[in-house]
């Protein structure tokens, strides 16, 4: 295949592209192929964003009060804490860009380049001017170009158009500038279009900002995680949460004021207790749960491009995967071969000579393949032809390919047109499937009957089959369609994909989580059962062909979708159909697709997942996930994460709850029972330093339930705050609540002042907040149990607060800064005890329900 440029024959199979060395000076001098994106925040804008804040407000309020009552040490030491809470507020914003960073990067639109004659696969935002790009239907294209070679290219340029119409392409003469996108018969393509038909190579004119998009101005926004129900509903807890303390606030001011007489103070204890009620870490902690889960999910070879999805993942209860390349590895290789009424089982006859039989369809099938194959069927038609046919007659690397018929909705066969160097003739080699070849062919209804005959033998023993022809053409100009040659049929092909060693195992774990597995699929029945059957699908003889989902009614779909787990011979349209059939069960979809269109399907489903490999730019735009390895074992490892991630946020959130309730006790009791102020501003502040990183990094990095896999999924309607989990987490504070008020109470009738007192009962505090870290870090198993679970986090945090408690106690200017009293050893150890005594029945309950096979935060699943 060969076109005249710039005076030169450009020929596409000799073109070796820039030198990588001369790539990579390009890409220092010039830079990325990106448009101008949102700048990383700096520590001054996260610093602004904390100081907008309702908790830094009213810790700036505090301060001021103290400063007004003349004890600045007291103001000092409450702003400092400020920068702490910046701090942590800093770190966490950091780890979060990081993990979006990658994310995004990850996710960049890919190219494929010919760079030092070879073609590789690179991040679209690492194309350069100059690069040689190969384009074929379904790509984005990465910058803009002009066409040095193309097969029938058409392109989608609404995007800077508007034209909802594709538009067709020419090659470049050598001489016409890179014009504006728009109209038809152009020889150059745009960064952003899609290639909708056809196949093309491009030079590489101009990237990023220098594009039409750049011009057009449309910047790419940093990645932002969308509003999802998790944060409407955290919201709103925040909301009502806010409103409560600012009213209560508001209630304890005036009772304070007008029973002690002291305005000041009573103020102070307001917003203390305002400071205690107001649960910000909420909208924290699901930021960062949902964006360190994507990262998490991305070292599963699963790369998040919606982050909402994660909270979907967990109740996911249909999993429709295709076959090749997902249950399969993906590795063809020839199985059986049928030509001239005769058939050769490769797998039994290895080390052999092939019969001359079977040469001929070797040779074309060769031929009706690409030269350099990617396509898994095709190399192994080449590995095929190098290992029987090599040193004879029957292999033409010196051949010239002329033209390709390409594979279309309509025609599922491509048909590539050769010529050899002292020939007159053309040479037309077609494959695809055998009844499109023996269309063809023309064959009439008795040898139509035959050989659907013959495919359903070789597909019943799961072998792929495809039909090879052979025609030979001596006019001038090539006709428009395949259908207009001479074709003679010369056989069947039957190729083996061998199911992935580890998928058995993955699907016994679907079942064993309530979760189906569907196989859609374009292969023959025969194939589909064979393969189910290997890789131990439920109900794997029961199967669904696209001829009789044409066939059905909604209401017959919908009855035979619910018990039937494999469709074959499915063309990419219908999946979207099966999609909405499911969805109309009240199923929660997972749909796998690579294809343009794919697209529909995937963006119906709940969730829809892009193979990564060898899926087009359209079907992963359309995804929510994409699959690195296109291996299906990596979704179900997905699932496994959307699990742990929802449970992990569910701990953190339950936890929150749980430890503001006795905060929120401690700051309003003593103003109605008129005892002294427990809790002062700073006592609530170094709580605050316990709870975030404690919630925000502690719970996201605990390891997952050992049960995780083995119960329901969860309903998607279920809200994150059921009636089992804030009854749970109420009563641990409230009990929490209960051995802190009572340890006061008692210090006070022993005769302890009111900084032993509150030495006592903060210390208590702190060590019930640590018991409550643990006991929540898994509702199913005990604190013994759990310490098996490493948990550096854990540990760090731990020991934070400890060496931080001490300092508050011994250390003379901070002890009189909480105005705390010594305490002793026989104080550490009653406050120990009793911190240990306030989670003490929530272990003894899931003992209890670990006996009975039951777990305490396994709410609302599906029925």
């Amino acid at each position: 295949m060969s076109k005249r440029l710039h005076g030169a024959e450009f020929t596409i199979d000799s073109t070796t592209g820039l030198p990588g060395a001369e790539a990579a000076r390009r890409l220092a001098k010039e830079g990325f192929n990106e448009l101008p994106s949102a700048s990383r925040r700096t520590i001054f804008s996260i610093a602004f964003a904390v100081i907008r804040e309702p908790m830094f407000l009213l810790l700036v309020a505090c301060g001021a009060i103290y400063f007004v009552l003349g004890q600045a040490r007291e103001g000092f030491m409450l702003l400092s804490f400020v920068f702490v809470v910046m701090a942590i507020t800093f770190y966490q914003e950091r780890k979060t860009e990081r993990a979006i960073e990658a994310l995004k990067n990850m996710s960049s639109p890919r190219a494929l380049v010919i760079r030092d004659g070879v073609e590789r696969r690179i991040a679209g935002r690492e194309v350069v001017r100059g690069d040689i790009i190969v384009l074929a239907e379904g790509d984005r294209v990465p910058a803009d170009g002009v066409l040095l070679w193309h097969g029938n290219l058409s392109t989608d340029e609404s995007m800077l158009t508007g034209e909802s119409l594709a538009v067709s392409k020419c090659s470049w003469d050598g001489v016409a500038e890179m014009g504006r996108p728009g109209g038809d018969g152009l020889p150059f393509v745009y960064s952003g279009t899609m290639v909708v038909r056809g196949q093309g190579i491009a030079e590489v004119k101009a990237i990023g900002i220098h594009t039409e998009m750049g011009k057009i101005g449309r910047a790419l926004e940093g990645v932002k995680s969308e509003d999802t129900l998790l944060q409407r509903e955290t919201r709103r807890i925040v909301r009502n949460f806010a409103i409560t303390g600012l009213i209560l606030c508001a209630l304890v001011v005036v009772t304070y004021g007008m029973t002690r007489g002291n305005w000041l103070q009573g103020f102070l204890a307001g917003v203390t207790l305002a400071m205690a009620i107001l649960p910000e870490e909420f909208p924290v902690v699901l930021t960062i749960f949902l964006a360190l889960g994507a990262w998490h999910l991305s070292q599963k070879r699963v790369l998040t491009r919606h982050m909402p999805v994660i909270e979907t993942l967990g109740s996911a209860t249909v999993l429709c995967v295709d076959k090749t390349g997902t249950l399969t590895m993906n590795q063809m290789s020839v199985s059986e071969l049928f030509a001239r009424g005769e058939s050769y089982d490769v797998h039994y006859r290895q080390g052999g000579a092939l019969p001359e039989t079977f040469h001929e369809i070797v040779e074309f099938s060769i031929l009706a393949s690409q030269r350099d194959p990617f396509d898994p069927m095709e190399k192994a038609f080449k590995q095929f032809g190098d290992y029987y046919l090599a040193h004879t007659e029957h292999l033409h690397d010196d051949w010239a390919l002329v033209h390709e018929y390409s594979i279309s909705e309509k025609l599922l066969s491509i048909s590539r047109v050769w010529k050899s160097p002292p020939g007159d003739e053309f040479v037309i080699a077609a494959k695809g499937a055998p009844e499109v070849i023996a269309d063809l062919c023309h064959f009439d209804e008795p040898e139509t009957r035959e050989l659907t005959a013959r495919v359903a033998h070789m597909a019943d023993k799961g072998l792929r089959v495809l039909g090879v022809a052979k025609a030979y053409f001596r006019q001038e100009e090539l006709p428009d369609a395949q259908h207009d040659f001479p074709f003679e049929f010369l056989g069947l092909v039957g190729l083996a994909d061998p199911v992935r060693p580890e998928i058995a195992d993955s699907i016994q774990e679907c079942h064993d989580a309530g979760v189906r597995v569907v196989m859609v699929t374009g292969d023959y029945s025969g194939t589909a059962r064979n393969i189910a059957h290997q890789a131990g699908l439920a109900s794997a003889d029961g199967v669904i062909t696209g001829a009789e989902l044409e066939s059905m009614d909604r209401n017959d779909l919908e009855r035979h979708v619910m018990n039937t787990n494999i469709f074959a011979r499915v063309m990419p349209e219908q999946k979207l159909t099966l999609v909405n059939a499911l969805k109309a069960n009240g199923e929660i979809v997972v749909m796998t697709g690579d294809g343009v269109n794919d697209a529909p399907a995937l963006r119906a489903a709940h969730i829809g997942i892009a193979m990564g490999a060898r899926g087009t730019d359209v079907a992963r735009e359309a995804s929510s996930l994409v699959l690195l390895d296109d291996d299906f074992s990596s979704i179900v490892k997905a699932v496994r994460m959307g699990r742990k991630i929802f449970d992990n946020l569910r701990k953190a959130m339950a936890y929150i709850l749980a430890v503001h309730v006795p905060i929120a006790g401690l700051s309003l009791v003593p103003v109605l029972f008129g005892w002294p102020l427990v809790l002062l501003p700073v006592h609530v502040v170094f709580m605050e330093l316990i709870i975030d990183p404690a919630c925000s990094i502690v719970f996201e990095a605990e390891a997952e339930e050992k049960d995780i896999m083995r119960r329901p999924p969860r309903n998607a309607e279920a809200p994150l705050f059921g009636r089992r989990t804030v009854l749970l987490s109420l009563l641990q504070g409230l009990s929490v609540l209960a051995i802190v008020l009572a340890v006061f109470a008692i210090a006070r009738s022993i005769g302890h002042d009111e900084n032993q007192a509150r030495a006592l009962t903060f210390t208590t505090l702190v060590i019930a907040n640590l018991g409550l870290i643990f006991t929540n870090r898994s509702w199913s198993r005990t604190i013994v149990d759990t310490l098996r679970s490493p948990n550096t986090a854990l540990w760090w945090s731990t020991g934070g607060a400890l060496a931080f408690l001490g300092c508050v106690l011994y250390v003379p200017f901070l002890k009189s800064l909480f105005r705390f009293a010594t305490l002793h050893v026989n104080d550490l150890l009653i406050c120990f005890a009793a911190g240990l005594v306030s989670i003490a029945w929530f272990e003894a309950l899931k003992m209890i329900k670990g006996k009975h096979g039951k777990a305490l935060m396994q709410e609302s699943p599906r029925g």
